[in-house]
């Protein structure tokens, strides 16, 4: 194993003879001050054209609350991203500072961060390095050796989907709440999401596990194989313009505490090499993106909060800062929110999402490389397959797009929506591998009221609406729909271009309050959760759908989840 050298052996050249031998030095002799820091710099992975590095610092000096360490290549080593240190490269010249997170360095106490980097040639460790001007040990160097442990993942081997072959995590705090309802444990061992909805849920709060009790808890279920582990990132500043329920902590122009106080803190617990083994997904900052397509402007959908966040481009922003902090993470797969088929399939919504989507992927630092993929459905009601009409019927003159329903959008489902998205998003730039996850964890609409076959013929409004299984008042309808079901169980590679089907949005969990009511959690109260509600015009001025005595968002809904059960499609047995 390739280690620097101790500050013992460095002691020892301060004291070799004027002949150039060292001789034994008694370690009890040379105080630690002889070396006032030593640097392990371990190159972890390497290939053809780049690199993976791990860098540990260790103080022994005084107490410091900052750091810089600075190094230089004798090659042509460029860095090209770091995590849990802000890593900048002029020339061959390169510093390492701390983050906000880790800028105290103790006695005796150590710190690490890791980066990536091109090369060509030889890839020769630094001679020298210096923590606060001051010389640190030198570092022999070289790859890691065969007791090394092997990295996870990294541009050479991240798997192309992340759910094949590989168990998902069970959230045991959603599953025991699942298991605590009449007939609940047919379905509480399935995989969910992870919310971390604000600051303190990083930690825990409210007595709620935090990530990384999570993380280990994962590694306990993960046993011998693979196991993927599922992270909903949403804290944008400004969060939601356009619903209220799901209104965040952070206000609009507060993107600094984004970067530093949640996405920062999130990517470090994610880096810590003790989870190296497990495959991390993350869908990231639901609802977002499409908001500034579809809520601004002059649309008689626009929002006065939509328009603040686009003329701020703090969505943008925060939505390239955490994929490209994130997909630093060697063993992260990135899935950007790409809302669903009744909020973005119209033709003046799909091409222009893709586009600001394209726009987010390439901002703050972030490429295409840094996402792996994209998400429809999360948290929504959309069927996932409407088999009893197609796109292209005509009925009693009239096409299918021409039904009240459909609205002239070019999608009547979760699936042809998500595969034709897909198509989309690689025209606009993004990888041609990207692959798709559908949500399916509330859009089965089974139980007795699903129709058997399509409706009648007397005109294209009867046909579609006796024969969808979507039974919501209006697509635009969002918050804890009557009337809806468990969907299809999670499953992986289900379709083509399809990763897996998911349970994003964990069952049972409020998506809003039908009243106003007070917390600490920032969410506000929206008309859309109220069942009194008429409508506005993004939900054509229809009735909002929802059950009544809901909770705040994210907090335990039994009616709602015993509902959910009634209604699952396939049928629980």
């Amino acid at each position: 194993m390739s280690r620097t050298r101790t500050a013992l052996l460095a002691a020892m050249a301060l004291v070799a003879g004027a002949t150039g031998t060292a001789f034994a030095v008694d370690p009890g002799a040379v105080g630690v001050a002889a070396v006032p820091c030593t640097v392990d710099y371990k190159i972890q992975n390497q290939w053809s054209t780049g690199f993976t590095a791990a860098v540990t610092i260790t103080n022994n000096s005084a107490a410091k609350s900052s750091w810089s360490l600075k190094w230089s290549y004798a090659g042509n080593q460029k860095v090209t991203s770091g995590w849990n240190a802000k890593v900048s490269q002029s020339g061959a010249a390169v510093t390492a500072a701390n983050e906000t997170y880790n800028a105290q360095l103790a006695t005796g106490g150590s710190v690490s961060f890791g980066f990536q980097g091109s090369y060509s040639g030889s890839n020769a460790v630094p001679a020298t390095f210096t923590l606060d001007g001051v010389t640190c040990n030198v570092d022999d160097g070289g790859p890691g050796g065969p007791t090394d442990p092997p990295d996870p993942g990294g541009p050479s081997n991240r798997v192309d989907n992340p759910y094949s072959g590989a168990k998902v995590y069970v959230n045991p705090e959603w599953s025991a709440n699942a298991a605590a309802e009449p007939g609940g444990s047919r379905v509480a061992n399935q995989p969910t999401g992870v919310w971390l909805d604000r600051i303190a849920a990083i930690n825990g709060a409210g007595g709620k596990m935090g990530l990384r009790a999570h993380l280990d808890e994962a590694l306990r279920q993960k046993g011998s194989g693979e196991l993927v582990v599922q992270f909903v990132i949403y804290n944008l500043p400004g969060r939601d313009c356009s619903a209220l329920a799901s209104n965040g902590e952070l206000k609009a122009d507060e993107i600094g505490r984004y970067k530093t106080d949640y996405i920062d803190p999130i990517k470090a617990i994610l880096a810590d090499p003790k989870y190296a083994s497990l495959r991390i997904v993350t869908t990231v900052e639901i609802d977002s993106l499409p908001n500034l397509v579809t809520n601004t402007g002059s649309r008689p959908t626009a929002v006065p909060q939509c328009d603040v966040m686009k003329a701020n481009g703090n969505y943008v922003k925060g939505v390239g800062y955490a994929l490209n902090k994130l997909g630093d993470v060697p063993n992260v797969y990135n899935y950007v929110d790409a809302g669903h088929h009744g909020w973005i399939g119209w033709d003046d919504n799909f091409g222009p999402t893709a586009a600001i989507m394209k726009e987010a992927a390439t901002a703050e630092g972030a490429t295409v490389n840094d996402v792996h993929g994209f998400i429809t459905n999360t948290a929504n009601y959309s069927a996932l397959k409407e088999n009893n009409f197609t796109i292209n019927d005509t009925v009693a003159g009239k096409s299918v797009r021409e039904s009240k329903w459909v609205d002239w959008n070019r999608y009547l489902d979760e699936l042809s929506y998500a595969q034709a998205f897909r198509n989309q998003l690689v025209s606009a730039g993004f990888n041609s591998n990207i692959g798709m996850l559908i949500d399916t964890s509330r859009n089965g609409w089974g139980g007795a009221a699903r129709p058997t076959g399509p409706g009648a013929t007397t005109s294209v409004d009867t046909y579609v609406d006796g024969g969808r299984y979507d039974r919501r008042f209006n697509a635009g309808n969002w918050c804890n729909q009557s009337g809806a079901g468990l969907g299809e169980r999670p499953q992986a590679s289900p379709a083509t271009g399809i990763d897996a089907y998911v349970w994003m949005k964990p069952p049972g969990e409020s998506d809003g309050s039908s009243k106003a009511i007070p917390n600490d959690e920032g969410k506000g109260f929206d008309r859309m959760c109220d069942p009194t509600y008429t409508g506005n015009p993004r939900n054509n001025n229809n009735m909002s759908g929802a059950l009544p005595d809901a909770p705040v968002s994210g907090h335990w809904f039994s009616a709602q989840f015993r509902q959910l059960m009634q209604n699952a499609y396939p049928p629980l047995s």
